[in-house]
């Protein structure tokens, strides 16, 4: 990917990003607690557009991640080697359309226990935008089409009832599609996942009985029950106040959570009544931090450097005390 390339993805994304505040969250207090042994385990290559959105845990210790300026996922191993597993074709018009950010971009990720892939990719072109399937051993293939006005951001799986829930950041609308794929069904289109300028609906996860989804703009964390006939229930808000919160996970104590907020370069700690706990900064080494994930007590946290572009990365650490 060319320098030019990189340097007009990353003006796209500082300047539609300005409208966000860049300061830690008003109710959040000071850094520490949780997380020890923090480190930077990964260094990713920003001049081949290898800015790291978000990231699935697999089965084998290692990680698939979605890049998303170079439209590529991506394996990385425990020890850091990163292994391109598949590239997403290019729109004719090189994806200029895309809304909001005018490039290409892969986002969303997670697998399935047989190894497969589901990826999110926007481009602003009708033919492209929506979910793919990456199958060990075979190319990628789309199996669900999305709005091209619209930028598919998050995606969740329920394992249980094999959906996939997609947020759309654009359209301000969670979309349902089963595992087999097929036409995706508008699930929620609650005020709540709106954007107020920039991106809305943005981080995905099922946990308890609901999907819990974030609102970048707004700076939420959003609770909508997952009812009987896979029906949406009525949406609650869970916390406040952190413009720029993009993907979050739950770290397996409850419904506390640990999410990264983009633009002030922090992850936080969101426990259940709502209080905010910044747990890393830009000292730790966070370059706009897009994705975290928990395996057991390991922490695994994405940047992607859009703003700072500086070092993308992949950090880990230990969460204190996890049983």
């Amino acid at each position: 990917m060319s320098k030019r390339r990189i340097e007009l993805i990353m003006s796209a994304v500082v300047v539609a990003a300005a409208t966000l505040t860049a300061a830690v969250p008003a109710n959040a207090t000071s850094t520490g607690g949780p997380l020890t042994d923090v480190r930077v385990a990964t260094h990713f290559d920003l001049s081949a557009g290898q800015m790291p959105e978000n990231i699935t845990l697999l089965p084998d210790g290692t990680s698939a991640v979605t890049f998303a300026a170079s439209r590529q996922v991506a394996q990385v191993t425990p020890r850091g080697t990163t292994r391109v597993l598949a590239t997403l074709p290019a729109p004719a018009d090189g994806g200029t359309n895309t809304p909001v950010l005018g490039f290409p971009l892969a986002t969303g990720i997670v697998h399935t226990s047989d190894g497969t892939l589901y990826v999110l990719y926007a481009t602003g072109t009708a033919d492209l935008t929506g979910l793919w399937r990456i199958r060990p051993g075979q190319a990628p293939q789309r199996i669900a089409a999305l709005p091209a006005a619209g930028l598919p951001n998050g995606l969740a799986l329920d394992e249980r009832s094999e959906q996939l829930y997609i947020t759309d950041s654009v359209l301000g609308t969670v979309w349902t599609v089963p595992v087999t794929g097929g036409t995706p069904r508008a699930w929620s289109t609650a005020p709540e996942l709106a954007s107020t300028g920039f991106l809305g609906a943005n981080g995905a996860k099922v946990h308890g009985g609901a999907l819990w989804v974030t609102n970048l703009d707004q700076g939420t964390v959003l609770r909508i029950p997952i009812r009987a006939g896979n029906r949406a229930g009525a949406l609650r808000i869970k916390a406040s106040g952190m413009a720029g919160i993009d993907d979050f996970a739950f770290t397996g104590r409850g419904d506390e959570i640990l999410a990264t907020l983009n633009a002030p370069n922090t992850v936080v700690r969101i426990r259940p009544d709502g209080t905010v706990t910044t747990v890393l900064d830009s000292t730790d080494g966070l370059q706009n931090p897009t994705s975290v994930a928990l395996r057991g007590h390991d922490v695994y946290v994405l940047s992607a450097a859009y703003a700072t572009a500086t070092d993308p990365n992949l950090l880990r650490a230990r969460l204190r005390g996890h049983r």
